[in-house]
């Protein structure tokens, strides 16, 4: 067992200052790097290794592929070493960043999670497991204690004193999270990091694990009977992923993409049908609003001698009221757009919606049948708008409303994380931002949209962008580059 205190220095280089964590397999210390001069997490072995070769060399392989495995929700790793104690042991260690944040352990010792919470954490941890797996990487201690809760989300430790896929079992591991296959020696398989995610939704859950067993003793002395304990009170999606992760047969136990998949179908449900009645609560709004616009225009009407009686050929516009109905009132599908004409009370006209021109032509005002775009002055005179500026701009509205009605299906991009979707409409809006000064000007056509297509691109390296999704968002930035082309 390696005894290491505050004020020990590993490699003449990391002091450690306090102990952060402490979990079945290592010790996290708070550590300054007297060469770069930063404070550093380090990572120290709980076993020593003096004794044992074949084990320093083992680790040391392990962590140099794990320092290869880079992911967003993982801990880089700066550096692995082994150091002489001063109790005489050779102690093994890791490197990390040392981020803020709450260790999960801590979060569920307050109470349970909420569960769509809880299964946001896991799906990110999955994906986490899924990429090293997918590099023959097994995790081996997927535990509370490892999971950092930062302001960029959940970050999984620990990844540095992982194993390959196929090496003999060890007794690494924290006991209530241990896949009963590894009592019995078996090789090390993704199917143990399987069972401990398992184990760790059921805790953020329930607020305890589902088995009272906590000690390796316990464990071994303990014989199971019967299907895993179920999760009461979530979907059942999420209930049966649970019991099925915590499967006394590995071979019975999901994979961890099919954990991806089964909780992004589970979320994607809950907030699809939250997002349904947001639309319906404004669709509603919408349908009164436009109701009590009309009733004025009546009202109005019916005061002014002669009012309604206006033909196509003069644009169907009353300075008195909303467009008509041919102009673009909102069909009963779903709540008007900007795109549609239908006034909002968001702010003043511009200058491209009020303007007069000098001049207006019959030609301008629109043929029979066919109203053409009008404007209002600010005295209520009428006057066309300078060529087809309003066209090209609800083209351009148009196309951008289609993008965030992309992001916000639920097919192809309903498996997209709340934050993700934000994000990309926040870098949309400020790519079509207008300039704030005369001597500033917008990109326009494919220029103006690079920087999102940058970012889709950087979303779906980090695996939080599905490919069809992809595809659907590139079309609609093609159809905003197309619109802008020709503004």
């Amino acid at each position: 067992m390696t005894q290491l205190e505050a004020g020990d220095v590993l490699a003449r280089r990391y002091l450690l200052l306090e102990p952060l964590a402490r979990g079945g397999m290592s010790v996290i210390w708070r550590a300054f790097d007297q060469s770069l001069h930063r404070l550093v997490a380090v990572k120290v072995l709980t076993a020593s290794l003096h004794l044992d070769l074949g084990e320093r060399f083992r680790v040391r392989s392990e962590a140099r592929a794990a320092a290869r495995f880079l992911h967003r929700d993982s801990i880089e790793i700066y550096d692995y070493g082994e150091s002489v104690t001063t109790k005489g042991g050779v102690a093994a260690y890791v490197v990390m960043p040392l981020l803020d944040g709450t260790p999960l352990a801590e979060r569920v010792a307050e109470g349970p999670l909420p569960w769509t919470e809880a299964a946001m954490i896991a799906l990110r941890l999955a994906r986490v497991l899924m990429a090293g797996h997918a590099h023959g990487l097994v995790h081996r201690d997927v535990t509370a204690e490892n999971v950092l809760l930062t302001a960029d989300g959940p970050k999984l430790l620990d990844f540095g004193i992982a194993a390959w896929t196929g090496d003999p079992e060890d007794d690494r591991g924290t006991p209530p999270y241990v896949a009963p296959e590894r009592l019995a020696g078996a090789p090390t398989h993704p199917a143990v990091d399987v069972y401990a995610l398992g184990v760790l939704l059921h805790t953020m859950i329930t607020g305890r694990t589902p088995y009272p067993e906590t000690t390796w003793e316990e464990i071994e002395a303990a014989r199971r009977t019967g299907p895993p304990p179920r999760v009461p009170g979530v979907p059942h999606a999420v209930a049966s992923l649970c019991q099925d992760c915590l499967a006394p047969d590995p071979v019975d136990r999901p994979t961890a993409a099919e954990i991806v998949a089964a909780l992004t179908g589970a979320l994607a449900a809950t907030y699809g049908g939250r997002r349904v009645r947001r639309r319906l609560a404004a669709a509603g709004s919408a349908a009164l609003a436009l109701s009590a616009l009309l009733w004025l225009r009546y009202e109005g009407d019916a005061a002014v001698p002669g009012a309604g009686t206006t033909t196509a050929a003069q644009g169907a516009v009353s300075p008195s009221g909303p467009p008509a109905a041919t102009q673009g009132a909102p069909t009963p599908s779903g709540p008007p757009t900007a795109a549609q004409g239908v006034p909002t009370p968001s702010g003043p006209p511009t200058a491209a919606q009020s303007a007069p021109t000098p001049s207006a032509s019959p030609a301008a005002v629109g043929t029979a049948g066919t109203p053409g775009p009008r404007a209002t002055s600010g005295s209520g005179s009428t006057a066309s708008s300078p060529g087809s500026r309003p066209t090209v701009r609800q083209a351009v509205q148009q196309a951008v409303a289609e993008f965030h009605a992309a992001l916000d299906s639920r097919t192809p991009c309903g498996a997209t994380d709340a934050d993700v979707v934000l994000d990309l409409k926040q870098v949309l809006r400020g790519a079509m931002a207008p300039p704030h000064g005369p001597s500033e000007t917008r990109a326009s056509g494919p220029e103006a949209v690079e920087g999102v297509r940058r970012k889709l691109d950087d979303r779906l390296r980090e695996g939080r962008l599905e490919p069809a999704c992809l595809t659907e968002l590139q079309t609609r930035l093609d159809a905003i580059a197309s619109a802008l082309t020709t503004s």
